[in-house]
């Protein structure tokens, strides 16, 4: 379920920095943060399991800053 959710807010993503690159940014930071959220909690955990128990978080984040960058920069390459 929170896969489908996370692809789903990267495709609208994309398609906002695409046609709004300024306006993009503020959704595009609160995604971030919003899946970032638990990395705290799951952070705190003993030695490896910290790290193992945030990767699906962190990956996330990373999706959610990808689309962002890849819609604006596909603006960007647009004959117009």
């Amino acid at each position: 379920m929170t896969i489908a959710i996370v692809a789903g807010f990267c495709v609208v993503l994309l398609i906002l920095a695409f046609l709004l690159p300024r306006l993009s940014r503020g959704p595009e930071r609160g995604g971030s943060k919003a899946a970032g959220a638990p990395t705290k909690v799951t952070g705190k955990a003993p030695g490896k399991l910290g790290e193992w128990l945030g990767k699906p978080f962190r990956s996330s984040q990373k999706a959610i800053h990808k689309s962002g960058s890849s819609g604006r920069k596909g603006r960007g390459k647009m004959p117009f």
